[in-house]
């Protein structure tokens, strides 16, 4: 753990996360402005979604969009994930997860850190989960089980099928590995966000409201991580803050890289 001079964490809240395995920051992540250009931005890239796709599963968008970097990599980002994960650092993906009003589909319980075993080494990833709209208990915010990032199976539980038709994902972990009774609703208002560690179990459930649920998360590690060199054509690291550590190819941000896209379409990869 690391704190540094532009911190917007607390020693409180970094504390939290290091025990519990997530933090909630009550605090906007970007200006009014900033955040509404950000909300208008993926309402477009929403409104661009091939007929029948679902909105769940906006995967990696970033290797399409480099204008989503003007929010991924912004300091208001960076100074939350800093103090997590030391002063070097990548961004390793990013996601948005938009639940539909009536019928978004519910995400299993799971830990990122089990997507990303064949992918990166070592897993040691801090996700920022922003909120576009209100996340609540009524239409699916996510749930989270704390301290299970440092227990049990420690991010490589063992998982069953699911019936892909009602989740986004096809896999959940095993129950009786499982301590549903101890899950904390994650509740943001647009613009907060929260942090969890790759290995903390967490899902969320169906969305049955009258109103869309979306978050961005951005997923960050140490430039001293690796993407194993025969997954490097379904993803880049991109340089964030500090120092390099390696010397893997890195993704630029003021490209696009639609044959990257087309590689994991191909090969149905999806890391979440």
């Amino acid at each position: 753990m690391y704190a540094t001079n532009q911190s917007r964490l607390t020693s409180e809240q970094i504390e939290q996360y290091r025990v519990e395995g997530y933090v909630i920051p009550e605090f906007k992540v970007f200006s009014d402005e900033k955040f509404q250009a950000l909300v208008d931005h993926f309402n477009q890239k929403l409104d661009a979604l091939p007929k029948g796709e679902r909105p769940e599963a906006m995967d990696t968008p970033h290797l399409e969009d480099p204008k989503l970097f003007e929010w991924a990599l912004a300091p208001e980002v960076l100074d939350i994930v800093e103090p997590l994960i030391g002063p070097d650092i990548h961004l390793f993906s990013t996601h948005f997860i938009c639940k539909p009003k009536g019928d978004g589909r519910r995400v299993p319980w799971h830990e990122d850190s089990a997507y990303w075993k064949k992918t990166l080494s070592p897993v040691e990833v801090a996700t920022v989960w922003l909120a576009l709209d209100p996340s609540t208990r009524e239409n699916g915010c996510m749930k989270v089980i704390p301290k299970t990032h440092n227990s049990g199976h420690k991010g490589y539980s063992d998982y069953h099928s699911v019936d892909t038709a009602k989740n986004v994902f096809d896999t959940e972990i095993l129950p009786t590995q499982r301590r549903d009774e101890r899950a904390q609703y994650v509740e943001l208002k647009p613009n907060q966000c929260s942090l969890h560690d790759a290995r903390l179990m967490h899902g969320s459930e169906t969305n049955t409201s009258n109103m869309r649920r979306c978050g961005w998360t951005l997923r960050f590690c140490p430039s001293s991580s690796v993407i194993h060199t025969e997954r490097r054509k379904f993803l880049h690291m991109y340089p964030a803050r500090g120092r390099v550590l390696t010397d893997q190819p890195l993704g630029d941000p003021s490209r696009a890289y639609p044959e990257i896209t087309a590689a994991r379409r191909a090969s149905r990869i999806k890391d979440h």
